[in-house]
């Protein structure tokens, strides 16, 4: 018999908040966390917007030999994973006598390949780059220092998938502890917010331009939208199987029961409409859950018009009909990107614990594509026992969650 899935902590540093209860009132009372960071414009940013994320203060709490190789997402991580760890109940302890797995989501660690970059061209000698840079540079650097942190023995790999990286870590932590190869794994999403991370995407002219009015400029699904905010921070889930939670009196906050996944086949920036609804069907079907069972869809919707466009046909030729709520937080927090899919999980299961459906803020006039969607445009009260979470990326990777009350 294959085994359940539940998650007995999380933990998020983003710019709703630096621990749930602040991220819980900040997702109720729909409060963006989107401002401006001018040194974009000097560094030559077409836009200024940005998720401002409080910066981590580790000493004294990390010895300094163990902070030298934390990039800026890896300390946002270990601050989210302290506190899952703290709410399941795991410590030093614990983790010593028991296997704990790690799968980080992550894509990118700009600022400290830079840095070394610059080092190098005015100095020419390897030898003043420090220890530290290696270990801060690699895209693995989160699971990497976090696993020595905590001192981890199980599972232990980032996955790179773009803008589903934190989704598909949960689905795979999912998949190792529901075929019986792992009893716990902590899962979660990480990303660096400095402006030397996203200069690449901005020359995409990605971003939104509404920098006279920056908590209203993520608009997803809005017919006025034109371009996502970019936002980072960390999220952490800590995934268990069901009677070992049990047995050890863990809190339960929800259970995963379904993970989906596809690729577009197409461009390597174009979504699909077709890949989203495989995605979104077999996380059902592994749930075992059809359309009129799903209460809330936490939406990718990032406030560009392609991406909006395609999730929305897709969202329409599921859900239409259906009594879904559907919102995407963007809105409030801007793209997440490397770690989007596992903060809107927590997300997702902060609504669903607190009893409410955050809402789609800057939503003022529909789209043809958008017009049909059972949109919350503000916060509504609801019991929520079966939520179903988003997550697209370039290459057209898709991932999708199904998330149940338990």
């Amino acid at each position: 018999m294959e085994r359940r899935v539940v998650v007995t902590g999380m933990g998020i540093w983003s710019c709703l908040g630096t621990n749930q209860e602040q991220v819980t009132e900040a997702l109720r009372q729909g409060r963006s966390g989107i401002g401006l960071e001018p040194q974009r414009i000097e560094y030559g940013y077409q836009s200024a917007l940005t998720g401002l994320v409080e910066q981590p203060q580790l000493k004294g709490l990390l010895h300094r030999r163990l902070r030298v190789g934390l990039p800026e997402e890896a300390e946002y991580a270990y601050m989210a994973s302290r506190e899952a760890f703290e709410q399941a109940g795991i410590d030093d302890a614990f983790l010593q006598q028991n296997e704990v797995g790690i799968i980080f989501g992550n894509d990118s660690s700009a600022k400290p390949v830079i840095e070394a970059a610059k080092i190098m061209e005015e100095k020419h000698d390897t030898q003043l780059l420090g220890s530290g840079y290696i270990f801060q540079s690699m895209n693995s650097t989160v699971n990497m220092n976090l696993s020595s942190i905590f001192q981890l023995r199980g599972v232990n790999f980032s996955v790179s998938a773009a803008c589903a990286s934190g989704s598909h870590s949960i689905g795979l932590g999912f998949l190792l502890i529901k075929q019986g190869l792992q009893d716990r794994v902590l899962c979660g999403g990480a990303q660096e917010v400095n402006f030397y991370s996203m200069a690449t995407f901005d020359a995409l002219g990605a971003f939104s331009a509404r920098m006279d009015d920056p908590l209203r400029a993520s608009r997803p699904f809005d017919r006025d939208r034109d371009g996502l905010v970019p936002s980072g921070g960390a999220a952490a889930l800590m995934l268990e199987e069901y009677e070992s939670a049990v047995k050890r009196g863990a809190p339960i906050l929800a259970e995963v029961t379904g993970y989906g996944f596809s690729s577009n086949g197409a461009g390597i920036s174009q979504p699909s409409d077709y890949g989203s609804v495989t995605a979104m069907s077999r996380a059902m079907d592994m749930a075992g859950i059809t359309a009129d069972d799903v209460d809330y869809i936490n939406a990718h919707a990032t406030s560009t018009q392609q991406g909006d466009m395609f999730e929305a046909m897709a969202l329409d030729r599921m859900f239409r009909g259906k009594h879904a709520l559907i919102s995407s937080t963007k809105g409030m927090t801007g793209h997440e990107c490397w770690m989007a899919g596992a903060s809107e999980a927590v997300y997702s299961i902060l609504m669903m614990r607190h009893h409410f459906v955050a809402p789609n803020i800057n939503f003022e006039n529909a789209d043809e594509y958008s017009e049909p969607l059972n949109l919350a445009t503000q916060t509504i009260e609801r019991e929520l026992n079966i939520v179903l979470s988003n997550s697209f990326g370039f290459g057209g990777t898709n991932s999708a969650l199904v998330i149940q009350k338990i």
